[in-house]
């Protein structure tokens, strides 16, 4: 493989096309699409600060490296991409890629970052001001992850997280096929209008929670907080602890050791349809939002 180390780069599409390269201790300063239509590039232990550096590229390894704030939309249209600790501090990164590997990255301005995106696997990932992330990807696996943003995971597929703390507003919307582990989130409006999603030993605090859900599924978990919940979903529902308040479930059963107040209108869904396992410390025929 060609080698190239300890240099300075500012022109337009400096690697353009490139094949098979080593690319280290170097700084690429300035002009747009410098790995553009690239193939083979190991990148280690240098700084871009242009903009659009992979895009159209496949078998991408980066090491060590930081992503300039200047360096956004880094990583689009791309295939089989490993990046292990390195800093990404540009937005937009990820989109429309195959098969991306993380291990050991952080990305502090994280907005619109893995749009689309499939076969995605993060390990020791944190990510702050991510709003959207994940936004309509599939195939995602993720061990260990400190998240905060808004909207994360709406419309994505195929979801194993483990190990996170998430803080997003609604996230889950519209996504199937997610199962969530050991992780502890806080997310208002949780999991609306998706299908098939389940929490295993999780703490989750929400408002308005598990609405329109078809398949949810919470074993072993804690709800502090958490209030008008399961409104038109179907439910199985183990909780140890309170439930703050459940709404109009559509049916399935809810296990806890209490529900604070309990609201299900006949008018709305049908009462026998949902198996309500839990000291009720109130019933009330309309909720209080």
């Amino acid at each position: 493989m060609k080698q190239i180390k300890g240099r300075e780069f500012s022109e337009e599409r400096a690697f353009f096309g490139a094949k098979d390269v080593v690319v280290s201790e170097c700084v690429i300063k300035t002009g747009e699409s410098p790995f553009k239509h690239s193939e083979g590039i190991t990148f280690e232990d240098s700084t871009v600060s242009s903009k659009y550096p992979f895009w159209y590229s496949e078998n991408v390894r980066v090491n060590g490296c930081v992503f300039e704030p200047g360096a956004r939309a880094g990583i689009w249209y791309s295939k089989d991409v490993f990046i292990g600790n390195t800093k990404i501090l540009s937005p937009k990164m990820f989109r429309r890629c195959e098969g991306v590997e993380l291990d050991g990255v952080s990305i502090p301005d994280a907005g619109e970052t893995f749009w689309q995106c499939s076969g995605i696997k993060l390990r020791g990932f944190e990510a702050a001001g991510a709003d959207y992330i994940f936004m309509n990807s599939s195939g995602i696996d993720i061990d260990g992850m400190t998240l905060d943003g808004k909207y994360a995971f709406d419309g994505a597929s195929d979801i194993v997280v483990r190990g996170a703390k998430i803080d997003t507003k609604d996230a889950f919307w519209n996504s199937k096929n997610v199962t969530v582990y050991d992780s502890t989130i806080s997310s208002e409006y949780i999991g609306w209008n998706s299908e098939n999603i389940t929490f295993v030993r999780c703490t989750i605090e929400s408002l308005q929670g598990f609405c329109y859900i078809n398949g949810l599924k919470l074993v072993d978990c804690r709800l502090p907080g958490t209030t008008l919940a399961f409104e038109y979903s179907t439910v199985d529902a183990e909780v140890k602890g309170e439930i703050g308040s459940v709404l109009d479930p559509a049916g399935g059963v809810i296990k806890a050791d209490s529900i604070g107040t309990l609201t299900v209108r006949d008018r709305y869904v049908d009462p026998d349809a949902t198996r309500i396992d839990a000291r009720v410390e109130r019933t009330a025929e309309e909720p209080e939002f």
